[in-house]
């Protein structure tokens, strides 16, 4: 008998297991696929991955520099995808198979795991069984029910990073984080893209300053963008995948050598028989679980991407570790998830904390915001890359700061400052009375606080 069964591999699973080893625990991991979840193998590792060989390939050839002549990058398909392929080789063993050795209180158990009874699983007939639970079985691509797909060979995230050739031209449906991570990143590497989006912006969560910003310097690079889109139907000709839609009533069609799915992922409950232990799904699919990450059944916990939304790794490994801590000691922790960064690696990149001007208003705050262009950032002025803005969310009557929103070179680097602002409840004088280092790109952050206060086109560089 287990003291802590932890269904999946990824994330969230091995912080499980790792609190689990805190308290001494007797633990069993089932995997019925590749150790470490989609992070490692087909999600942000080896994307980030492609992203940066494109992003090298690309402004080499095309960000002009004055002194410097565009060099002509050489850009072999095969060899990036190969080295890839190590890195995600090496960082699963490092970080998932050799930590998992190094857990002896810890056993691994291959094979598809069904609840069977309250304390039982059967792992491909094997049983297993255990005092407490948790579910981290993750997600995997969403395909959405569209006349003609059956007959169509599409990609998903999954295989669009194996392709053994670079495709002349693709056509992705998805206009969110990852359908536009993965059309820029073939785009740069020299594929035609056509990115199809349902909602009448692109990444429709953000502030629609940043989905216009992004949009636009997106189709600056060749991507051809349709948003507002109704798809009628997909079908393919010799090879060629056509997707039939319209946009405002009128018809199109987008053709491509590659169809990606970029439609969002569904989480992975169907086969795991929670109803014998009456732990409740939503209609999405996604395990009901309370801020503690318990379900409805008593001795059961979930955590990471089978919860549903916000699907993130971070977060993930957050809530893994918090469900291990409540299953094993019962101190019912809980998850803040306000405070949660959130970051889309196009280039110029996303990130995102807290609330929207939009969100505040419905939460009932009275809120004051400011916006202001990297062009007013004296790094993104030396750097010569001023794309982008960054927007502040604060209370008005306290200056509290409830959300940061940036688009720029590094983003996801930067918003850390932003995590702790709205995490600790800090003010926007706060942060006017924190002394930043000059030049950086994370200035950018004291200077839409100072500009609640103060016009910064009066500033000189370094003003307090």
């Amino acid at each position: 008998m287990f003291d802590l069964i932890i269904l999946g591999s990824g994330s969230a699973a091995f912080a499980a297991a790792l609190k689990a080893a805190d308290h001494g625990a007797k633990t069993a991991m089932i995997e019925r696929s590749t150790l470490g979840g989609t992070c490692v193998n087909v999600g942000c590792v080896p994307s980030k991955n492609l992203l940066r060989a494109g992003e090298i390939g690309y402004y080499d050839s095309h960000r002009e520099f004055p002194g410097i002549k565009p060099g002509g990058t050489t850009l072999e398909f095969n060899r990036i995808i190969e080295q890839k392929n190590q890195i995600v080789k090496g960082l699963r063993k490092e970080k998932y198979a050799d930590v998992l050795r190094s857990l002896p209180s810890t056993k691994l158990f291959r094979g598809n795991a069904r609840f069977v009874s309250r304390t039982r699983v059967k792992v491909d007939g094997i049983n297993v069984d255990g005092r407490k639970f948790v579910v981290a079985t993750g997600s995997s691509p969403r395909i959405p029910s569209i006349p003609g797909i059956e007959n169509v060979d599409y990609l998903t995230n999954v295989e669009a990073l194996s392709l053994k050739n670079r495709p002349a031209s693709m056509v992705v449906l998805g206009g969110r984080a990852l359908g536009l991570e993965f059309a820029q990143m073939y785009s740069h590497m020299g594929t035609r893209v056509t990115l199809l989006q349902r909602s009448d912006r692109i990444i429709p969560e953000e502030e629609p300053a940043i989905s216009d910003a992004l949009r636009q310097y997106l189709e600056e690079e060749g991507i051809k963008i349709k948003t507002g889109v109704r798809i009628k139907r997909i079908y393919q000709n010799q090879g060629e995948k056509i997707v039939a839609g319209t946009i405002n009533g009128r018809e199109f069609e987008a053709r491509g050598e590659e169809l990606l799915l970029a439609t969002g992922r569904a989480p992975n409950t169907d086969q795991l028989g929670l109803e014998t232990v009456r732990a409740s799904v939503r209609m999405d699919g996604a395990v009901k679980v309370d801020r503690e990450m318990h379900t409805t059944a008593p001795h059961v916990w979930a955590a990471g991407d089978v919860i549903g939304e916000p699907m993130l790794e971070t977060i993930a490994a957050k809530e893994g570790a918090t469900a291990a801590e409540n299953a094993l000691s019962g101190t019912h922790k809980k998850i803040d998830f306000l405070p949660v960064p959130r970051a889309i690696f196009t280039s110029p990149q996303v990130a995102s904390v807290g609330l929207t001007e939009k969100g505040a208003h419905e939460r009932g705050y009275n809120c004051a915001c400011r916006t202001i262009p990297m062009s007013k950032v004296p790094k993104a002025i030396v750097i010569r890359d001023t794309r982008g803005l960054i927007k502040m969310v604060a209370e008005a009557s306290t200056g509290r700061i409830l959300g940061v929103h940036i688009l720029a070179d590094g983003a996801a680097d930067i918003i850390h400052e932003a995590v702790l602002a709205v995490k600790y409840r800090l003010t926007i004088d706060d942060i006017i009375d924190t002394v930043h280092v000059f030049p950086t790109i994370t200035e950018s952050i004291k200077l839409v606080a100072t500009s609640f206060r103060k016009d910064i086109d009066e500033l000189s560089c370094c003003a307090e």
